[in-house]
This record gives structure tokens, C-alpha cells and sequence, in this order.
């Protein structure tokens, strides 16, 4: 059996680091929570591992201890997923560190150029499909152009004593749910007891899941008398998706 030499370890050590670092300044650019520091230690600590089971010479031990250096990240990881409301964040940065440890395990062994490879493979994906998969994500629905701004517009209408109440509460809701209101026009009604709210937001993503939270927030207000979102593409008779308060 080969056995582990200083300079061996050495360089085997510095590609496992290296390729961490790598993929790390990326997120690190990207202002992530796994930076640059933390995918290196996380590939520099699986590299090691695996050179610790090379050094000590039994021929089943390299592959035994990756084993347990995957299942290891994968706590590791779950330390940055969090919950954000209805959804969660940190899946690609757990990704990104199970990713940071296998490119040092490779290392390790001996595969210096399949570590290279992964860490290349890692950068491909975090630079070529996060752009891709934002295309998807804004591609229109009836063969509009995919790079236009949608919007939404709230339509309010509440008691005009509660005016000022309503629409910081309007705001204030719209804020919350990340969404950017770009305008809000108030006119007084036929009826002139009454105020009318026009609120209109910029859509980022899914926009339907917030507006509702909006809606169904101030849908509890006893001062709003009619409350509902349109898409502005949509026609103003059809309503959207309707909420009587």
C-alpha cells in the first residue's frame, strides 16, 4: 500500500483548501452565511479526515470515513436552513458546504484533478443556472416579454374616518410581505362617506401568497368596506382574486 508522505499530505491538503476557498468566494461575493472561511474549513476538515484514514494505513478506512464525513455535513448544513414564514432559506448554502466537503474528499485521495472538476462543476451551477433559474421564474404566461416588470394593484375601500388609520395599516401590510408598493392614490367616493385606496406593488417571484396575507389582514379591519388585488395585465371588471372584507 502507498504510503502518505509530508508532501503527499501537503498538497493534497492545499487542493482540498483551496477548492473550498473557491467555491466560497463565490458565496462569499454573494454575501451568503457560508463564505469563504467556512467552505474552506468545511473541505479543509473532510480533507483531513480522509488523509487522517490514508495515513493510518488500513485499506477500507478512506472510504468508511468519507462515508461518515457525508452524513456529518449534512448536520453541518442543517445549521443554515432556516424558516422564512411560508418558506425556507439556506437550501443552497447546506448544498453548497455538502459540496465544499465532497471536492475535499476527493482531494484527499489522491483525485486532485476530480477535485478541481467538482469545484468548477460547483461555480458552473451558482453562476450559469442561478441566472437561468431566475429566467424561469419570470417567464410570463401569455408571451409577454420575460424581462418586464410586473405589477399588481391593491384596490381598498374604507370608511373615510378610518382613512389615514387604513392606509398605514395598508402599507405597513404591504412591507411586511416584501412587497415594494411604486404608487397609492386615495379619492373619495360617489356616495362621499367613503375613501377608495389604490395601492400598486412591484412582483418579484409569486406575488399571490403575499397579496393574500395582505388582504387577509386588512379584510379584519371594521373599517373596510371592499378590498381586492388585480394583476394589472388582468381587467379591471374581472376583480383578480376577489376578498370581500
Amino acid at each position: 500500500m502507498h504510503t502518505l508522505t509530508t508532501v503527499d499530505f501537503l498538497v493534497r491538503l492545499a487542493t482540498g483548501v483551496a477548492c473550498g476557498a473557491l467555491i466560497g468566494v463565490e458565496r462569499q461575493w454573494r454575501a451568503r452565511m457560508a463564505g469563504l472561511r467556512t467552505n474552506a474549513l468545511v473541505a479543509a476538515g473532510a480533507t483531513l479526515f480522509v488523509l487522517y484514514s490514508e495515513a493510518v494505513g488500513d485499506a477500507a478506512s478512506p472510504t468508511r470515513v468519507a462515508s461518515y464525513v457525508v452524513s456529518g455535513i449534512g448536520f453541518l448544513g442543517g445549521g443554515v436552513i432556516l424558516r422564512d414564514g411560508a418558506g425556507v432559506r439556506g437550501l443552497n448554502t447546506a448544498a453548497t458546504l455538502w459540496c465544499s466537503a465532497a471536492v475535499g474528499v476527493l482531494a484527499a485521495s489522491g483525485k486532485l484533478e476530480f477535485a478541481v472538476l467538482g469545484t468548477l462543476a460547483v461555480l458552473v451551477v451558482h453562476l450559469v443556472l442561478r441566472p437561468a433559474g431566475r429566467l424561469l421564474d419570470r417567464a410570463p404566461q401569455s408571451g409577454s416579454d420575460p424581462d418586464s416588470t410586473s405589477r399588481a394593484t391593491v384596490h381598498l375601500e374604507c370608511d373615510r374616518k378610518a382613512e389615514s388609520h387604513i392606509r398605514a395599516l395598508l402599507l405597513q401590510a404591504l412591507a411586511a410581505s416584501g412587497l415594494a408598493p411604486t404608487g397609492l392614490r386615495a379619492r373619495r367616493t360617489d356616495q362621499g362617506d367613503a375613501t377608495s385606496l389604490r395601492a400598486t406593488v412591484a412582483i418579484t417571484g409569486q406575488v399571490a401568497p403575499a397579496l393574500e396575507q395582505v388582504v387577509a389582514r386588512l379584510s379584519l379591519e371594521p373599517g373596510v368596506r371592499d378590498l381586492h388585488w388585480h394583476l394589472e395585465d388582468e381587467s379591471e371588471d374581472e376583480g383578480g382574486n376577489p376578498a370581500l372584507a
